[in-house]
């Protein structure tokens, strides 16, 4: 009997060495180390009907993919807006449109798209430093501008982002008739994307529903730049804000004139960048991380808000001045950032 336990002792000591050895030789397979809360759980040795332990295998996780990854990754393009711009071409198929303050005190936009995609875009014009910052809210958003300050390209190049400028993709892009340069290039959008995105790929935090109580009546709204503005004046026929561009009605060359359902005044910092351009004037940074008041135009009405977002990777958060939810309007949304009192 003494001779069968130390037989039966020392098949259990050889499975248990052979158990070891593999996982061991599995490991020493694995390139990277996963973190701590993805690893495998430990393996159990469970004895056989003979009483011989054999392993039991390990189920192989299935990666759950992030939020991010399935939303998709939206086409954003920087669209010229001074009045040899104009009439632009694709405003009315954006989703998003940011109005953002440039130099000289001039406005350039930047229109997003994720529910569809127009045939043509522009004109477009260049990107800013603080474009970057406000892309960050997407899953490596495709990018279309014309250029960049020289020393800000390597930033660019170094961004979450897919960015396509003529010298990337020079076949998407094409120079219109009857404009002078550099008002005249255009962007084919179904070259740098197969299709739009969908919606899920519009991950700017904005919530749509009903609207919240309150707000007072509002007919028109102005935001001035040391040398442009945007007026919106409300149309109960149109459902929407009719957008004006330093004094004069704005103008597409494919959908009329746009009238957003949803703006939004946003008050933010506005500070000068490390660039400038070939006059030297410094181009202005727009801040839009962080928190502020803001001012939410819809159904014709004004409602005093409060925007919040902590960090470059999250989408923006309104709210009502006592902290309610501040739903959009369902449609078109403009963004206009404005300097806020310091």
């Amino acid at each position: 009997m003494r001779h069968a336990a130390r037989t039966r002792r020392a098949a259990l000591a050889a499975a248990l060495v052979a158990v070891t050895t593999a996982a061991s030789l599995t490991a020493g397979c694995t390139r990277h180390r996963p973190p701590d809360d993805a690893r495998a759980p430990a393996r159990t040795v469970a004895p056989s009907a003979s009483g011989t332990p054999t392993p039991t295998p390990t189920p192989t996780p299935t990666p759950t993919p992030t939020p991010a990854s399935r939303a998709g990754s939206p086409l954003a393009v920087k669209i010229d807006n001074v009045a040899a711009a104009r009439p632009q071409t694709g405003l009315g198929a954006a989703d998003v449109v940011y109005a953002e303050q440039v130099e000289g005190g001039l406005s350039r936009l930047m229109a997003v798209y994720a529910t569809r995609l127009p045939k043509a875009v522009g004109p477009v014009r260049s990107a800013r430093e603080s474009d970057l910052e406000l892309l960050r809210q997407f899953h490596e958003p495709t990018l279309a501008y014309s250029g960049a300050q020289h020393r800000l390209l390597p930033l660019i190049g170094r961004a979450p982002l897919r960015a396509e400028s003529p010298d990337d993709s020079a076949d998407a892009y094409y120079r219109g008739a009857g404009r002078a340069a550099p008002h005249n290039l255009f962007l084919r959008p179904a070259r740098l994307l197969p299709a739009a995105p969908g919606r899920p790929a519009l991950t700017t935090g904005f919530r749509y529903g009903p609207a919240p109580s309150g707000g007072s009546p509002a007919t028109t709204r102005t935001v001035r730049y040391p040398a442009a503005s945007f007026a919106f004046t409300w149309s109960a026929r149109r459902g929407g804000w009719l957008v004006s561009l330093d004094g004069g009605p704005a103008a597409t060359t494919d959908a009329g004139r746009p009238a957003p359902a949803t703006v939004v005044v946003q008050y933010v910092r506005v500070r000068s960048s490390r660039y400038h351009d070939m006059l030297g004037n410094h181009t202005p940074y727009t801040e839009t991380v962080g928190s502020g008041r803001a001012e939410v135009l819809r159904d014709g009405r004004s409602f005093q808000a409060r925007w919040s977002r902590p960090a470059a990777t999250d989408g923006t958060e309104f709210t009502t001045v006592d902290g309610g939810p501040m739903n959009f309007a369902d449609g078109q949304v403009w963004v206009v950032f404005a300097a806020a009192s310091r």
